[in-house]
């Protein structure tokens, strides 16, 4: 998973590239496996005209209702730089939509039960134009997501040109794991870093 760096500023630093959650796709997988299992079905039945009907017709709602639905959750992205929230998605026709940091005005989230056991919510950002929050739903590990936005809002309204902050590196690193990796400069934020005594013992 990534994202053009020639499509950042000279000093822009990209900081996470997020997909929706992966149970989007939950069920075009399921009618996938279904497909699969119907046709192994009518190898028993023993009739190769029934097979091949069986297999034209999963092949179609393969296509449709499998293929389709994973190629735009695959191609549909949220990029946070240090200075912008970028969303990117279509197949064949890209569409994009970018939000400057410095105009965020504030950051919610709200995530089910259900969605709390996963790992997911609903993101609604909102900015200083009147268009109306930003609603992005299914974001992965949404309250670090947002409280990324908050600290990098805030930098930039503070100190312009400054790093990201060795603190949200290391959380959004402890967050999401090996999946979703800070993007930025790892050594610049390092040597930010108070070194721990403990580990000089």
């Amino acid at each position: 998973m990534g994202f053009p760096t020639h499509l950042l500023a000279d000093d822009e630093q990209l900081v996470l590239v997020l997909r929706r959650h992966i149970k989007v796709i939950a069920w075009p997988i399921l009618l996938l496996i279904l497909i699969l299992a119907l046709i192994g079905a009518s190898f028993l039945i023993d009739q190769p005209i029934l097979t091949l009907i069986v297999a034209a017709l999963g092949l179609i709602v393969a296509l449709r209702w499998v293929l389709w639905p994973i190629l735009k959750w695959w191609n549909e992205i949220y990029v946070l730089t240090t200075k912008r929230l970028i969303l990117r998605q279509g197949v064949f026709n890209r569409s994009g939509h970018d939000m400057p940091l410095s105009r965020l005005n504030e950051v919610s989230f709200e995530h089910s039960l259900f969605e709390r056991m996963l790992g997911c919510g609903t993101l609604k950002v909102e900015n200083a134009s009147e268009g109306g929050p930003l609603v992005l739903t299914d974001i992965p590990k949404v309250e670090v997501v947002q409280r990324s936005l908050y600290e990098l809002a805030d930098d930039l309204r503070g100190v312009q040109g400054r790093g990201l902050d060795a603190s949200v590196a290391r959380s959004l690193d402890d967050a999401f794991d090996g999946e979703y990796q800070y993007r930025g400069n790892r050594a610049e934020a390092a040597s930010d870093t108070p070194e721990d005594p403990g580990r000089r013992r």
